[in-house]
């Protein structure tokens, strides 16, 4: 019976998606549930699994192709079990001969290419190979082995040609291989089309810049004050909740305690209105393979330091695997970027729109500060607050960022909310 694979539904903001990767090819066989395919959003990648148990007759939507919701993907037939090739008994030559004429297909086609994806039958037809004659370096005979055979194939036809070096001569170091499609002095050059998520990325970014005012206003904090409570409790920590007490928890802590203090900072503008949000949601900016992604913490203020360590942590997990919901990515009040990690010193962070401000974190350094009139040594990070000047008036964002480094310096503040 065969079985339509469609796209699966869209979230409402999104209009259509790009076919990434098939994971099966025509012919082979799959189980129910199994990814079949991955599809691109503007914000996610999303799994297309199996309906039944089958094999996958036909791919009507190859990588790259735009696809919108219920649009026929594949055909699968269902309770098909897959041929097997490599067990089933190979004909006479007679037999062999007379139903390769009778099917219109030429004699000199071998059987080992049977079993194989369209990539490589169609180079086994471009060069004329048998595919009886290339070494397999699995299962089955693959697109890597074709062109490892021809690149053997190739440097052995150069050996041959080349003249042999006079004998009171010593041979030549050899020469790094030039490839054959490019000529000699020949720079470098690779096209690649971008991601649907790198292309809504940048389409944010340049809305952010051309729509909002946005300034940025600096600010350091004395990281002891949290450093010395995380290494006091980090154990017992772990050990009651399962998950390690990092710097981000006391961030986010810090900025919610800020938001409700000023909460034209975590507001938006909608058209000629302002819309203050009764609610914290915030978004930790997440670097991914597929590019930056901000998963969003909902509720933040009613969170414990344990619940925001889990979450980010799980985040942090799903974006690794492209794993993310649209759900998850959705919305957001104000957003915190830790550069940090990757050893930034100081940056001035772009707006995740409609949001109006956003927090730059950046690498803890060691440095000489004065202290209660003497020269110490401190962990010191300084912080970064872009906001938009439409909605944020210069003062409450410097305040803003001051509640934050207070909170900071002063961990007891988040507790007793002073």
């Amino acid at each position: 019976m065969s079985i339509e694979v469609k796209v699966p539904m869209l979230p409402e903001s999104v209009a259509d998606a790009t076919v990434v990767t098939w994971h099966k090819q025509p012919g082979e066989a799959v189980r129910r549930d199994e990814n079949l395919v991955d599809i691109e959003t503007d914000k996610v990648v999303l799994e297309v699994p199996a309906p039944q148990d089958g094999v996958l007759r036909e791919i009507l939507k190859r990588d790259g192709a735009q696809v919108v919701a219920e649009e026929v993907l594949a055909i699968l037939e269902a309770g098909v079990a897959a041929p097997a090739v490599e067990s089933a008994p190979a004909p006479a030559a007679d037999e062999s001969a007379a139903a390769g004429t009778a099917a219109g297909e030429p004699e000199t086609e071998s059987a080992a290419a049977t079993g194989v994806g369209p990539a490589v039958r169609r180079l086994l037809e471009e060069h004329g190979l048998d595919a009886t004659a290339i070494p397999v370096s699995g299962d089955r005979l693959t697109k890597g082995d074709v062109l490892a055979y021809l690149e053997n194939r190739q440097a052995e036809a150069a050996e041959a040609t080349a003249p042999a070096p006079a004998a009171a001569e010593p041979p030549p170091p050899p020469a790094a291989p030039v490839p054959a499609t490019e000529p000699l002095g020949a720079r470098a050059e690779r096209r690649v089309p971008m991601t649907r998520i790198r292309q809504r990325i940048a389409e944010r970014l340049v809305e952010a810049q051309h729509t909002a005012a946005i300034l940025t206003t600096f600010n350091e904090v004395d990281l002891k004050g949290v450093m010395d409570l995380r290494a006091r409790y980090k154990d017992r920590f772990e050990k009651a909740h399962g998950v390690r007490l990092g710097f981000m928890s006391f961030f986010v802590k810090a900025c919610v305690e800020a938001l409700k203090r000023f909460p034209e900072v975590n507001a938006s503008i909608d058209g000629t209105d302002i819309v203050y949000h009764g609610y914290y949601d915030v978004g930790i900016a997440v670097a991914s393979p597929r590019g930056l992604v901000v998963p969003i913490l909902r509720d933040v203020d009613q969170m414990s330091l344990a619940d925001i360590e889990n979450a980010i942590a799980a985040y942090g997990d799903k974006a690794k695997k492209g794993a993310l919901s649209m759900e998850e990515l959705t919305g957001g009040t104000f957003t915190l970027s830790n550069g940090g990690v990757f050893g930034s010193m100081l940056s001035t962070p772009i707006l995740n729109p409609p949001q109006s401000a956003i927090l730059g974190m950046h690498k803890t350094q060691e440095r000489p500060v004065v202290v209660d009139g003497e020269i110490v040594i401190r962990p010191m990070m300084y912080l970064a607050l872009s906001y938009d000047h439409r909605i944020i008036d210069g003062r409450e964002a410097v305040q803003f960022l001051v509640t934050i480094k207070e909170a900071l310096e002063d961990p007891a503040r988040m507790l007793l909310q002073l």
